[in-house]
């Protein structure tokens, strides 16, 4: 996508015709927002597919593989899908909680929350119909609908205490820096230097919060990467392993079995069958 923000409708004919084009996994160089009125979403993501019905919240960041099947129910189907570069708005808890806690998508409850997203949402594509769209308008709501997502997932999913340590700026700063760096052979010492804070304190955090050590949040996003190209790419096992800072591809498959359990010629097997 060239654009840094696009906005269209998907409607039970629109969903008819996804269903009968080539639909493979895919990831993005923008984030997108799917928020679904009617209808249902089969949405492959994390690695997993899950099939929900309206109302619901999708969100994938940049980089994801995922693919989304919407689907009448009742002989309908209303979904909103925006899209847009990161650049276009500051960045939110809620991309980086989905990134890292396996929260993509949220089924919305009963409380009145669909009508205020389906409500901007309508404003913000009126906005974008416009010849000279103002873009200013946009950002403002979009970051509304974002503040109102939040406050539902965290009603949902999260106390107050663990959303304020999401919320801390030197975590939000570990994963920036982890994006950077993560496919070079950088350790927890590199992570806490460009902090300005010891390697200890970094861990305390991350335990804190995600209950897993610095060095096992670079492993699981190596692996994280290792899946995504697995199953959007051709290239080999060594390959792969070698883009993500692993010399060797024995050493590569063994730490990849060591935490999925299989190897990536096995996963990537398992995942051709998955999604066909």
């Amino acid at each position: 996508m060239t654009e840094i923000f696009k906005m269209f409708r998907i409607t039970t004919a629109e969903s008819e015709k996804i269903m009968q084009s080539v639909n493979e996994p895919h990831a993005h160089n923008f984030e997108e927002l799917i928020i679904g009125m009617q209808g249902q979403l089969e949405h492959f993501i994390d690695f997993k597919s899950r099939l929900m019905d309206a109302p619901f919240i999708s969100f994938i960041t940049q980089g994801k593989v995922h693919r989304v099947r919407p689907l009448p129910k009742d002989g309908q189907c209303d979904i909103w899908v925006l899209r847009f570069k990161s650049e276009f708005i500051a960045d939110t808890t809620f991309s980086l909680y989905a990134s890292f806690h396996d929260k993509a998508n949220i089924c919305m409850q009963g409380n009145g929350c669909s009508e205020k997203l389906n409500m901007i949402c309508g404003i913000i594509y009126d906005e974008y119909q416009q010849i000279a769209p103002d873009f200013a308008v946009i950002r403002q709501l979009l970051s509304a609908l974002f503040t109102i997502i939040e406050s539902e997932r965290r009603k949902l999913n999260l106390d107050d205490e663990e959303s304020k340590k999401i919320q801390g700026p030197t975590f939000k700063n570990f994963l920036h820096l982890l994006e950077e760096h993560y496919k070079e052979p950088k350790d927890v010492n590199f992570y806490a230097d460009k902090l300005f804070m010891s390697s200890r304190n970094l861990n305390l955090i991350c335990q804190a919060i995600l209950q897993k050590s610095v060095s096992e949040i670079i492993e699981i996003r190596k692996l994280t990467e290792a899946k995504n190209l697995l199953m959007s790419t051709d290239k080999n096992v060594a390959e792969i392993g070698y883009l993500l800072g692993f010399n060797e591809k024995a050493y590569f498959t063994h730490a990849f079995k060591r935490k999925a359990g299989v190897t990536p010629t096995e996963f990537r097997e398992e995942m051709q069958k998955l999604i066909s």
